[in-house]
């Protein structure tokens, strides 16, 4: 790169926290997509003075910047599409201050998930949204890609606990937004426009969360259904009969076939099955929510159901949900996780549409997530060395996100749009609203140096 430019940046962050190594620029040419390029070089800020002048320098220059957590995120949003500057908050890790009196917690960006949630525990408390890689995934990348995970359907997602941001501006300037209680309604929703913004608009350089008390209970149940109909119709009155599971999982024929064939899990080979929990602060008040689930699906022809009577049930109950991913992973030399979302009636129709599309493109797709909120994950497995698997694994994905937005649904529950779901934007969005998103940004990053190709908006 420039020596300028690099000389600058040495200046801004010292020398130890510079790099254009080539072991580095690899390493942080991909996250965990099929996406791949590399920047130009990567710089570790300590304190938002660093990120404010490493911006004002790459807005000057024109220089890309992409904002980067733990790099765990399935869609490209952290791949230097365009070169560049990748921006790596994990040095900013620290927990400013949790107070249990207010409900909240203040964090940098770079403080990992688990890290929040064992900070938490002593007081009692968490931080709800529970995504599955919470190991390893960052605060800022939660909030940037508004994160989700397998209490969604009780407890939403990243969005519903941001209370306050600070963020820094493409031309460097530093902003807060929102506040530190637990109403506000003062001004534009700007804490809201970051939140699920892919590091587009600005870089979060912290975070004000509000937490809750951690429920004390747990109940777990299992249940098996030869027709998806049934299955789908049981989610439904579920969700519906004044009971809100904390999970409402499902996992497809072709996931429990696929876990059969490569683990020794022998789960039952049936159309799906349903994985429920449900939380509270007394034994009485799980056990009551889940008496009704149980009714549910029994009167919906379950097959088999299972109740946990024991912290080791409840873990062997899990046992197959939780394998799935690392399962599917090892069967093929590629794969991709896709993420789409439709109205909870919908689920059913989506298993049956996914399993249309890897029969009409001849391909292995597993489906299963949270039938609690409708989000599915179809992971579709192939080999990326056969040019015509590839091909036919991309336009399964554009058959995917079109029957998701024909059944009423959305493109991304979670993992966000990035590189992955840039193309398929105006299945969705119409072209005002892309005209107005894509205002939005230039208003913002007129020099589209933030993450620029990422979520079509680009002109």
């Amino acid at each position: 790169m420039d020596e300028k430019i690099k000389n600058f940046l040495v200046q801004i962050v010292g020398q130890e926290n510079f790099t254009d190594n080539l072991i580095d620029l690899v390493s942080y040419s991909y996250d965990a997509s099929e996406h791949s390029h590399r920047p130009l070089c990567g710089v570790w800020p300590a304190t938002v003075e660093h990120v404010s002048e490493i911006l004002k320098l790459a807005n000057r220059e024109l220089i890309p910047v992409i904002p980067r957590g733990a790099g765990t995120g399935l869609s490209g949003m952290a791949v230097p599409a365009k070169g560049g500057i990748v921006l790596d908050l994990s040095h900013m890790n620290r927990i400013l201050r949790i107070s249990i009196e207010d409900r909240l917690a203040v964090v940098q960006p770079g403080v990992v998930y688990a890290a929040l949630e064992k900070a938490l525990l002593p007081h009692g408390f968490c931080f709800p949204p529970d995504p599955a890689s919470g190991k390893a995934c960052t605060l800022g990348g939660n909030v940037a890609t508004n994160a989700g995970g397998i209490k969604g359907a009780k407890y939403g997602t990243t969005r519903d606990y941001v209370l306050g941001l600070q963020v820094v501006l493409p031309d460097g300037r530093i902003m807060r937004t929102g506040s530190r209680t637990m109403k506000s309604v003062s001004g534009y929703d700007l804490t809201k426009l970051f939140v699920g913004s892919e590091g587009t608009l600005g870089v979060i350089t912290e975070i004000i969360l509000k937490i809750n008390p951690k429920p004390s209970t747990t109940s777990t149940a299992l249940a098996t259904f030869d027709d998806l109909e049934d299955a789908g119709r049981a989610v439904t009155e579920i969700m519906k009969s004044g009971i809100l599971p904390s999970v409402m999982e499902i996992l497809g024929r072709e996931t429990l076939l696929a876990i059969n064939r490569n683990s020794d899990l022998k789960l039952p080979e049936v159309d799906a099955m349903l994985l429920a929990e449900t939380d509270g602060y007394t034994r009485e008040e799980t056990d009551f929510q889940m008496r009704k689930v149980l009714e549910i699906f029994r009167k919906n022809h379950a097959k088999e159901v299972k109740e946990a009577t024991t912290g080791e049930e409840a873990a062997e109950l899990w046992k197959a949900r939780k394998s799935a991913y690392a399962v599917l992973a090892r069967i093929k030399t590629h794969f991709i996780l896709e993420d789409v979302t439709v109205p909870m009636s919908r689920v059913a129709d989506l298993l049956k549409g996914v399993n249309a599309i890897a029969g009409k493109y001849n391909l292995q797709i597993a489906a299963y997530g949270h039938a609690g909120d409708g989000n599915l994950h179809p992971q579709i497995l192939f080999d990326g060395y056969d040019p015509d698997q590839v091909k036919r694994t991309e336009a399964a994905g554009g058959e995917l996100f079109k029957l998701a937005i024909d059944l009423g649904g959305t493109l991304t529950g979670e993992h966000g749009i990035g590189l992955s779901k840039a193309p398929y934007m105006t299945l969705e969005h119409d072209p005002v609203a892309m005209e107005v998103m894509r205002s939005l940004k230039r208003m913002f990053d007129p020099n589209n140096i933030l993450n620029p190709g990422k979520m079509a908006l680009d002109e």
